[in-house]
């Protein structure tokens, strides 16, 4: 089913899919947008919101009874788009904030933090939903849905989490005057901990420059 079918078909506005696809769809626009780099000061910002709007998405899919495919195997839906130049676009933009730790799975005894990028993430998230967004387009809604539930399960519900957590930490730096003494040179490429002041330091003043001003924030006096 064609894109131009789906809109003469009226869907309701209230129906769960239309909902789900249309917040999916919204968060797609907008972080390619914000990729683009055309409003750099306001990418921390703008990516915490959108990223609280999809959770919200993902949570209502995770708490929705199990969907169920139509057909045994899933209908193809075409080669991939390529993600490579998106998560590129956001690794530069987010630099030196890009990385940074999380656990995995928090039900882990004693698990160890590792490190992670927010522009992966990101590049994950839109690959997983664009995939459901293909089949939604296709008119296979519950192929959609089921896709869109099981990814959030198992993959992107996790990488917006901890990316959504990145973010609000980098707010909450700026908001509480806290500078970043735990980046301290963190790197996916040696692990949790490292010994780059330099870079620590040139976080916080990214931080400084592209969300206080723009949120005109200040910092907390005590």
């Amino acid at each position: 089913m064609s894109d131009a079918t789906l809109h003469d078909a009226h869907p309701d506005p209230d129906d769960f899919a239309v909902q789900i696809a249309d917040q999916i769809e919204s968060f797609i626009v907008a972080v390619t947008e914000v990729a683009k780099g055309d409003e750099p000061d306001s990418a921390v910002p703008f990516l915490l919101l959108e990223l609280s709007q999809l959770l919200l998405a993902g949570g209502r899919l995770g708490a929705h009874e199990d969907f169920v495919p139509e057909e045994r195997y899933e209908p193809d839906t075409g080669p991939e788009p390529d993600v490579d130049e998106l998560r590129e676009r956001f690794a530069l933009l987010l630099e030196p904030v890009d990385v940074y730790s999380e656990v995995f799975d928090p039900y882990v005894p004693r698990a160890e933090p590792v490190a992670s990028r927010i522009s992966d993430d990101l590049a994950g998230i839109i690959t997983d939903l664009r995939h459901g967004m293909a089949h939604y387009r296709e008119g296979r809604i519950n192929e959609a849905l089921w896709w869109w539930q099981f990814s959030y399960l198992s993959n992107w519900g996790t990488m917006a989490s901890a990316a959504l957590r990145a973010l609000q930490s980098l707010v909450a730096h700026v908001r509480l005057d806290s500078p970043l003494d735990e980046l301290d040179g963190l790197d996916t490429d040696t692990g949790a901990s490292g010994g780059d002041e330099e870079l620590a330091e040139a976080a916080g003043r990214v931080m400084a420059a592209e969300i206080a001003a723009p949120l005109g924030i200040r910092s907390v006096q005590r």
